[in-house]
């Protein structure tokens, strides 16, 4: 089971966004927070509550911070909801009948 810290740092919006710009690939933490209307600061807490749920790490290059996306506990959260996957499965298949009926 995925921990709660992981819950809790996919539960901001901020955060997801963080994880997608990092899914293409690492980098400076500078970087990241020009992708968004918020101050270094508030960029940077985001990213520890990213480090603490070990989502990302990160490492030191010359003066400035880089990075990474850390896969693992992702993989946890999709096993974890794996078996509730049955119930968007059959929503979509009762939309996809839904859309067919009414085209």
């Amino acid at each position: 089971m995925p921990s709660d810290a992981v819950f809790l740092a996919l539960a901001h919006p901020v955060r997801r966004r963080l994880l997608q710009i990092l899914a293409e690939g690492p980098r400076i933490a500078g970087d990241l927070a020009e992708q968004f209307d918020l101050s270094r600061p508030a960029v940077a807490e985001h990213l520890q509550v990213l480090r603490r749920a070990a989502l990302v790490r990160d490492e030191q290059v010359g003066r400035q911070r880089r990075y990474h996306l850390t896969a693992g506990p992702l993989a946890e959260v999709e096993d974890w909801l794996h078996p509730f996957e049955h119930f968007w499965r059959a929503r979509l298949r009762s939309f996809a009948d839904i859309a067919e009926e009414n085209a």
